[in-house]
């Protein structure tokens, strides 16, 4: 068995916390753990191959990272140079998966969902194992524990020795049409995660959606090996049809079969399914990190930097973060995507980065900013070094706080450490090291007429970043 994670999501409904840079499967939501971690480490104890992970380009580093703390260091990484859906994309790790000759039964997964009973979970992917190994296409119904107009349904239908072959696959319905759905016994929620052989999908993709199998085909013959990384070659991806694997393959296969589970699922897909799935107080109110309630019912309320007080409300959600705090009805924190939308649309920082952004070499946090100034703590792991660059229009001083900082500016390379500082004119050439065995940290003083990210060139890189 082959696990293919799906890490590609967005999750703008969780926003403030979830961002375009950092979205909700490399946060710790549910856990000490990023929800991505807790997605391959729920397998743990059951026999499998290493995993292929599918995720956008930009969130490559942050994928290898998280799977490195927890030791997790081969692993398939491709890259979808563009969105495409899931059929596309489990269409890839499919044809990956079969390039030695092997055909693994693949158990696809999303990245993103909450399954709090690990052990029954394991014991479904054993039913569904069986029934893959017969060929057919087994995808997982979630038990509903209530009416939900969020989730798609699935029909039953006849029994099997194990699992259900499936009836039909239902759109999200209304609330009446839910609740008879539920009361009727014969729905389950559509999970979104599935167990195959990796010809078994890849022949009825062929059959029923033959322009995404030739494209991925063609699209995987000419992946390029870069750092641990499977690059998919951009331009014939491009060209592919998007679909979801329901759409171009489930509803269309007679090979479709279900197994029901009742594991604690959630997709976590809104601010108020954290509060259904999380341990409420006395008053039903879930919280996380420095809060003061007073008179508060039915709430969640997540605090990330500050102390966050909230008095005298109930069903409602309050989110705080370093530079965005977000408040809403609990019954319309699913609406925070129109929010979300006019911050894309205005250009905010807001939309894609935290104020802590993370890079392969480390971290950088902007910590204040004026007209002609900025001032960011950056961290640099052990042994990591940012790319050799420059800028046009900003000129930076560079105060170490604590390890070592490894620095060339032109042709001259100097050592500093704690309570040393150095400054780079504007047009040098330099870079920046930590060749010590500790995180380096350093505050960094910009200045200039121009502050923007985008004002760099770089020269050399280590991440395959370079400019020149």
């Amino acid at each position: 068995m082959k696990p293919v994670i799906l890490a590609g999501g967005t999750g703008s409904r969780l926003w403030p916390k979830s961002r375009a840079a950092l979205p909700k499967q490399f946060l710790s939501l549910t856990s000490d753990k990023t929800m991505i971690q807790d997605t391959v480490l729920r397998l743990d104890g059951i026999e499998s191959l290493p995993p292929s992970i599918i995720c956008n380009e930009e969130h490559r580093f942050l994928v290898a990272e998280q799977m490195r703390q927890i030791n997790i260091d081969n692993s398939d990484i491709l890259l979808e140079p563009v969105g495409r859906n899931t059929a596309p994309a489990i269409a890839l790790a499919a044809f990956q998966a079969m390039e030695g000759g092997d055909d693994p039964i693949l158990l696809v997964l999303a990245a993103d969902h909450l399954i709090q009973d690990s052990d029954t979970f394991q014991s479904k992917i054993k039913e569904a194992h069986a029934l893959a190994e017969l060929g057919k296409l087994v995808t997982f119904g979630i038990v509903p524990t209530q009416p939900h107009t969020g989730y798609g349904y699935i029909k039953a239908g006849n029994k099997l020795n194990i699992g259900f072959d499936v009836s039909e696959f239902v759109e999200k319905p209304d609330m009446p049409t839910a609740t008879n759905y539920v009361n009727s016994g014969e729905y389950f929620w559509n999970s979104g995660m599935f167990m195959f052989k990796a010809s078994a999908f890849l022949k009825a993709l062929q059959d029923h959606a033959p322009e995404i199998y030739a494209t991925c085909k063609k699209a995987i013959e000419k992946t390029e090996k870069d750092l641990d990384f499977i690059r998919i070659d951009e331009a014939i991806f491009a060209s592919c049809p998007s679909d979801s694997i329901d759409y171009a393959v489930m509803e269309k296969t007679s090979e479709a079969a279900m197994v029901t589970l009742d594991a604690g699922w959630s997709d976590v897909g809104s601010w108020s399914s954290l509060w259904e799935t999380g341990e409420k107080d006395e008053n039903g109110n879930v919280t996380t990190g420095d809060t003061l309630l007073e008179g508060t019912k039915n709430s969640y309320v997540n605090a990330e930097h500050s102390l966050v007080a909230v008095i005298g409300l109930e069903d409602v959600v309050v989110v705080e973060t370093k530079d965005a705090v977000m408040v809403a009805n609990k019954k319309d924190a699913e609406h925070i995507k129109t929010v979300v939308n006019k911050l894309k649309a205005e250009k905010r920082p807001e939309f894609e980065f935290h104020r802590e952004v993370f890079r392969p070499w480390g971290s950088y946090d902007s910590i204040d900013n004026g007209g002609r100034f900025k001032v960011k703590r950056i961290t640099v792991k052990p042994g990591e070094k940012l790319s050799v660059q420059m800028h046009h229009h900003r000129a930076e001083h560079w105060v170490v706080v604590s390890g070592t900082a490894n620095v060339t500016i032109g042709d001259e390379t100097q050592m500093l450490t704690e309570n040393e500082s150095v400054y780079i004119p504007i047009g040098a050439v330099h870079a920046l090291e930590n060749p010590g065995k500790i995180p380096l940290e350093l505050i960094e003083v910009q200045s200039g007429a121009y502050l923007g990210e985008d004002d760099i060139i770089r020269f050399s890189d280590r991440y395959g970043r370079s400019d020149k």
